[in-house]
């Protein structure tokens, strides 16, 4: 069976995946970056140029897998041209390299993805577009290797990740994708919902409840899970752990946290939903452009995916909420505040009270927005009684009929459980009732993929001149005008009417105005950073 290639704004160090591509050059150097990811003892040495790898190459190859015993295999894949090419070989040449790494990825048995998930997922950056041989021809290269990338997937049976990084990228690959051949294996009723959601997410229309399916993925536990794992750590005897399996889970929560401890139960909780890498989900989450996001979780992935792609969010109700700043609402709290995790059912019947106005943010993104709702099954306390409760006020005498609040993306029929949320939600499954979890999954992160491609403003690399090439003549005096702007904008942005040309002028893509691709970190692991410390290699 086919795979499918997704794109996705991330950070590939913090991604869940199998496999990942590492841009070297023939002298086996890549950047500071992928340090945390790398053997220690492989390393050799380190300067300016980034880190000298104890590997070498056979003859000609350009593909070299990185020893070690971890899960995730790196591959070493040359992208630097020697310079003896011309320009109209050289990307021929490392779109050749990109098929060989994917070939020999594929080579390499992997019974069991990741977390397991349904198919084996394979992440790469956009390959040799800083000082690489697509130096310069970001938009080109993404033409041509989107295609390499959906044959490979096809022939292969894996999924690929195409992660990038800055707001400019992301647009001009999603464009690509809306203009080329269309690769969503999904029915027309998730196609018809994507193209809904799209609009909606453009519209400033949609808000993200995220469930603990998500994290699931990222190998974090359900909720039954967790209780599981606290029934191990507290010592219970054999029939006490019986019994417990019986009991509600908040009263089984609530006994947990009576034989362990309150201190002891928000230690394991701080510990076990600390930082850690988010799943492809997470990803696609944070890529949508949605300002209002809520879960019941008590991780921080939601948040460390958006930070990766540039965008900080407000945590509530720990940070402040700040005028045009994406927020997150824990509304079970916190593991880097684990005094504040609901958990037992004394703490759910207190957050009707003590907690009443995070409930109220959720009441009015229910009547505001259209929710859509990932990774819950809708079974949780707290979210039944807000939907009553909004139910109830929109159904008060005199009250026009009104719209469903949201969207439940549900892994698999349960016609029941569809029936019961109707007046307030509608449930869309992703595949019917004897589908295995795991392709279900699978077919959620492909329709995230779409909503993505569907929903990300099609102009925001209109300024970014390595995106030239895909511009039509229209869009290329556009351009141009607006580059007359840029050249009069001073450098300090004194006044509001100047701060919104600015904030314009970003998000179009304007490298002058911050836009377009953010600068990599000093340690960043990407490309653009790889391929600049590589121009400066010996030789």
């Amino acid at each position: 069976m086919s795979g499918h290639v997704f794109v996705v704004g991330a950070d590939l160090r913090r991604l869940v995946c199998d496999d990942v591509l590492v841009p070297t050059d023939r002298s086996l150097r890549v950047s500071t970056g992928w340090r945390e990811l790398l053997p220690a003892d492989l390393v050799v040495n380190e300067d300016d140029a980034g880190l000298c790898l104890d590997l070498g190459w056979d003859s000609d190859e350009r593909v070299r897998a990185v020893p070690g015993d971890e899960p995730r295999r790196l591959w070493l894949v040359d992208t630097v041209d020697d310079g003896e090419r011309d320009s109209d070989d050289a990307l021929p040449w490392l779109l050749d390299g990109a098929r060989e790494a994917l070939a020999a990825v594929a080579r390499r048995e992997v019974t069991t993805p990741v977390h397991g998930r349904a198919r084996r997922l394979v992440a790469l950056p956009a390959l040799g577009t800083g000082w690489g041989a697509a130096a310069g021809r970001r938009g080109t290269l993404l033409q041509q290797l989107l295609p390499v990338l959906r044959v490979a997937a096809a022939e292969h049976g894996f999924d690929v990740a195409l992660v990038l990084h800055g707001p400019s990228d992301l647009a001009a690959a999603q464009r690509v994708r809306r203009g080329g051949e269309d690769t969503w294996d999904l029915p027309q009723h998730l196609r018809d919902l994507a193209d809904d959601l799209g609009e909606r997410a453009r519209r400033g229309q949609l808000a993200a409840f995220v469930g603990a399916g998500v994290s699931a993925a990222a190998g974090l536990p359900t909720w039954e899970q967790l209780l599981t794992e606290l029934a191990e750590q507290s010592g219970l005897d054999g029939g006490l752990r019986k019994g417990l399996a019986r009991l509600p889970a908040q009263d089984a929560a609530a006994l947990l946290a009576r034989e362990l401890g309150r201190e002891q139960l928000e230690s394991y909780v701080e510990e076990r939903f600390g930082p850690t890498r988010y799943a492809l989900a997470h990803a696609l989450i944070a890529d949508l452009p949605v300002q209002e996001f809520v879960t019941t979780n008590y991780d921080p992935l939601v948040e460390l995916a958006a930070a990766d792609i540039g965008r900080d969010l407000s945590v509530l109700p720990f940070d402040d909420a700040e005028p045009g700043r994406p927020w997150l609402l824990k509304l079970h709290g916190d593991a880097a505040h684990p005094e504040s995790i609901v958990l037992t059912r004394e703490e759910y019947l207190q957050f009707g009270d003590s907690r009443a106005a995070l409930a109220g943010v959720l009441h009015s993104l229910l009547l505001t927005r259209h929710v859509l709702f990932v990774g819950t099954s809708m079974q949780d306390d707290d979210l039944i009684r807000i939907a009553h409760q909004v139910r109830t006020a929109i159904q008060a005498p005199g009250a026009a009929p009104r719209r469903r609040s949201g969207t439940v993306l549900a892994l698999r029929e349960d016609p029941a459980r569809a029936r019961l949320w109707e007046q307030d939600v509608e449930t869309v499954a992703m595949s019917p009732a004897d589908t295995p979890a795991a392709e279900a999954a699978r077919l959620l992160e492909v329709l995230l993929d779409l909503i993505g491609c569907l929903s990300t403003p099609p102009t925001g690399y209109l300024l970014d001149p390595a995106y030239r090439g895909l511009l039509n003549e229209e869009e290329r005096a556009l351009a141009e005008a607006l580059g007359a702007v840029e050249q009069a904008m001073p450098a300090e942005t004194g006044t509001s009417a100047t701060g919104e040309v600015a904030a314009l002028l970003r998000r179009l893509g304007s490298p002058a105005c911050g836009g377009g691709r953010e600068p990599a970190p000093a340690d960043g692991a990407t490309d653009v950073e790889d391929d600049r410390l590589q121009r400066q290699r010996p030789g």
